[in-house]
């Protein structure tokens, strides 16, 4: 087993990090499970957050509440993070997101408008 990495002082405990961003421990250790966060080890063995993951975690909700999955946050954060500009990489994200959502929705109303037609037929599964 790996020696645990120094903690600093200013660390977050799992339930400091989940105090501070409304995710529950078991949800943050699903994260770093993921490897979506990483944390340190105390020297007993506790988790030791440093206190960037307060914002990597709330990026992490706001991506899910945008539709994002967790696979696509991972991918995502790892091309963000390789780029000069990282607001210029999140909003491609997005586009590209919202690119699939609209895609999404016309072929949702395309099926809508085709069960409209069979509404009210004698056998609505009959071919029109």
């Amino acid at each position: 087993m790996p020696a645990p990495l120094p903690t600093q002082p200013d660390d977050l405990s799992i339930g400091g990090l989940a105090a501070a961003t409304g995710v529950s421990r078991d949800g943050l250790r699903f994260y770093e499970a993921r490897g979506l966060i990483r944390a340190r080890r105390r020297s007993n063995g506790y988790r030791a957050y440093p206190l960037e993951a307060v914002e990597l975690v709330r990026y992490i909700r706001t991506a899910q509440q945008l539709g994002f999955t967790l696979a696509e946050i991972g991918e995502g954060m790892a091309q963000v993070w390789q780029q000069p500009d990282t607001n210029a990489a999140v909003s491609a994200l997005l586009r590209d997101k919202l690119a699939t959502i609209d895609a999404r929705i016309a072929s949702l109303q395309a099926m809508r408008d085709a069960l409209a037609v069979r509404v009210g037929l004698p056998c609505p599964l009959a071919t029109t």
